[in-house]
């Protein structure tokens, strides 16, 4: 296939996948809490992918394994916690609309760490969109009046993390076949802190393998072999062949499936909150526009 046709179906078929995997945390955390969430979803992708692992273990590329650890813990170890713990205040639906923020960390990040240079209006679109969600922040209360800052700032922190991630992967990453280096950041350097994790949360000790825990695991093994394993092989791939900025793209679709499946769960957002996803989006599109 050609790499222009590729890029776009890869990017359509993140969208549905990521777009997907804010309801199913919030299906999951009915079942676990947010630290079981996230080691339940590192493991499962490691062991699914073990194999690969594995099968590629001899050419491993230990010159650039500090780049693969950053990889690992920026891209995936990091954010697969920080997602949960906010989503047990907020949304799904609002986690979905502050993840589609990744594109302007990336602008923020790119020169920071690469030195790659951003124009004057990519800048005024990342404005435009953090005035956007700093109107989302400031709409999203508790029942209680109280304003949900900390969860937004969750998320954002692991939007720069994912910025962190996606950019590294295109400066020093880009040699390792995507499903390759998939294995190796989930079965090679996060499956020992997944299981450490996963044994500190609790979950051997309050084991009970009743209803519950295999509805639980039912939404979470959908979370590891589609929102994780799979997506990451299929955005290791992106990355190789587009632009960073294409590549975080994704994220301006993912809020549409986010929000979708939020209504069908019952959730809403009230006007200002949709006025500051809005915003999001516009200065999104803004910066991607030519001048």
């Amino acid at each position: 296939m050609q790499a222009h046709k590729e890029k776009w179906l890869l990017l359509m078929i993140l969208t549905l996948i990521w777009g997907s995997s804010f309801i199913l945390i919030k299906k999951s955390l009915e079942h676990f809490n947010p630290f079981e969430v996230g080691a339940l979803r590192i493991l499962i992708s490691s062991v699914l992918l073990m194999p690969i692992a594995i099968k590629h273990l001899k050419t491993f590329p230990v010159k650039k394994l500090k780049w693969v650890i950053v990889v690992a813990l920026c891209g995936n170890f990091f954010p697969m916690f920080l997602f949960p713990l906010a989503e047990t205040r907020i949304s799904s639906s609002i986690a979905g609309i502050i993840n589609s923020m990744l594109p302007i960390f990336v602008i923020i990040i790119g020169p920071l760490l690469w030195g790659i240079t951003s124009t004057k209006r990519q800048m005024i679109g990342v404005g435009i969109s953090f005035l956007g969600a700093c109107i989302l922040m400031l709409a999203s209360k508790t029942e209680g009046g109280k304003i949900e800052i900390v969860p937004i700032l969750l998320l954002l922190l692991a939007t720069v993390f994912y910025a962190i991630n996606v950019t590294t992967v295109k400066m020093k990453l880009t040699t390792i076949p995507s499903k390759v280096l998939s294995g190796y950041v989930f079965s090679v350097v996060l499956f020992f802190p997944s299981l450490l994790t996963l044994v500190f949360s609790g979950f051997f000790r309050d084991f009970n393998a009743d209803a519950n825990f295999w509805t639980g695991l039912g939404f979470v093994s959908l979370l590891s072999v589609f929102g994780t394993g799979l997506a990451m092989m299929l955005n290791y791939r992106l990355v190789n062949i587009s632009s960073p900025l294409f590549s975080s793209s994704v994220t301006l679709l993912m809020p549409i499936v986010a929000v979708g499946w939020g209504i069908i769960d019952g959730e809403s957002l009230n006007a200002v909150q949709v006025a500051g996803a809005v915003l999001i989006v516009s200065g999104l599109i803004f910066l991607r526009a030519k001048a």
